[in-house]
């Protein structure tokens, strides 16, 4: 029996692409969680700290495993390393030849203590992973406001950050946009001309300060103000140039020459958005048409010739729609909300790998 035939106008070589794609996809759940394997035992700690690469009965006897367990460890590190995590060499040694893992750039943003360790976001958290069975109760529901985080867990992603019961969250949260926000220096040297000439700068969401570290390195006249939540700022102490002002982005953002919103629109839905860009627009209203706003977030381009980005892109848009109600927004996306908050034009540029640099003006 031809069962091409029961699909229309299909090779039987389609039908078997088509299989390894339904199946890849399928399974790629199988790679995230090795990735979050890794991230909890320390694998790219432990070959960090041991200096050189390191065999496996190595690796499993730092990581205090089972014995027993050595070969599960050679299949997932077999698939860590065929996905690009980390490098496999081998050496000779009595027995033979050994293999040696080393560590690769991407495992390298998962070392813990370093500047732009990302672990965090492999981390998993149990209640994001779980939400997923509610899938269909949120799709039902008539409450549009609500995320699919909200639905399944009965509080908001920001209200569980903040409960002091799991403030552990919260500072691993904050570790991991300030290891974000150093991506930042790497992303400066193509947009230093946006700070040029600026005498005061205000960072919305601008957490720890990190970011106006980096432009401050860069920009040393100009005079700094990060707005942040009051349990991430009130105990930080800034200088001459840097002030911490703990508020709410959605009642007032202090004046100043420009306002900064690195990654933060995305996390809410258009109405929202509009308030946050409207008082922007009033913080630059004392300088005129010389003031503007300087939004890092993503611009998605479905006729990319890269789908690798694009496939990126859409997958993060699902994050901000599941966690936070937000989205991430296509060109025509950002041109409505930027003229419905009274801006009179706006400029895209593609930074940072997957972000865009959109500069827009009263």
């Amino acid at each position: 029996m031809d069962l091409s035939m029961n699909y229309g106008n299909i090779e039987e070589s389609e039908l078997y692409d088509a299989q390894i794609h339904f199946y890849k996809h399928i399974h790629n759940i199988q790679s995230s969680m090795a990735l979050k394997f890794a991230v909890e035992l320390g694998i790219a700690d432990a070959i960090h700290n041991h200096g050189k690469p390191m065999t496996l009965v190595e690796l499993a006897s730092t990581l205090k495993l089972n014995p027993s367990k050595v070969s599960i460890l050679y299949r997932i590190m077999r698939l860590l390393t065929h996905n690009g995590f980390f490098a496999k060499t081998t050496s000779k040694a009595k027995a033979g030849e050994e293999t040696m893992y080393s560590l690769t750039p991407p495992s390298k943003l998962l070392i813990r203590g370093k500047p732009m360790c990302l672990a965090f976001f492999a981390g998993g958290h149990p209640r994001y992973m779980n939400m997923w069975n509610y899938t269909k109760k949120w799709l039902l529901e008539e409450k549009e406001e609500l995320s699919l985080f909200e639905s399944a867990n009965g509080e908001t992603f920001w209200e569980m950050l903040n409960k002091d019961s799991e403030s552990d969250n919260l500072c691993f949260f904050q570790e991991a946009m300030e290891a974000d926000s150093h991506m930042f220096k790497l992303a400066l040297k193509d947009c230093k001309h946006v700070f040029e000439g600026l005498e005061t700068l205000v960072d919305v969401g601008g957490g720890t300060g990190v970011v106006a570290k980096l432009i401050h390195e860069v920009f040393p006249d100009i005079k700094y103000t990060v707005l942040d939540q009051p349990q991430v700022v009130g105990n930080l102490t800034g200088n001459e140039n840097l002030n911490f002002v703990g508020g709410d982005m959605f009642k007032f953002i202090p004046h100043a020459d420009a306002v900064l919103l690195k990654w933060i629109l995305h996390d809410w839905n258009d109405e929202l958005c509009l308030k946050i860009l409207k008082n922007s627009k009033e913080a630059i209203s004392g300088k005129g048409k010389d003031g503007k706003v300087i939004i890092i977030d993503m611009s998605i381009d479905e006729t990319s010739d890269n789908r690798e980005l694009t496939e990126l892109q859409l997958n993060f848009d699902m994050v901000m729609l599941t966690l936070y109600n937000g989205k991430e927004r296509e060109k025509k996306e950002w041109e409505k909300l930027i003229y419905d908050a009274g801006f009179s034009c706006y400029k895209i540029t593609p930074i940072w790998g997957f972000k865009s640099l959109i500069e827009v003006y009263p």
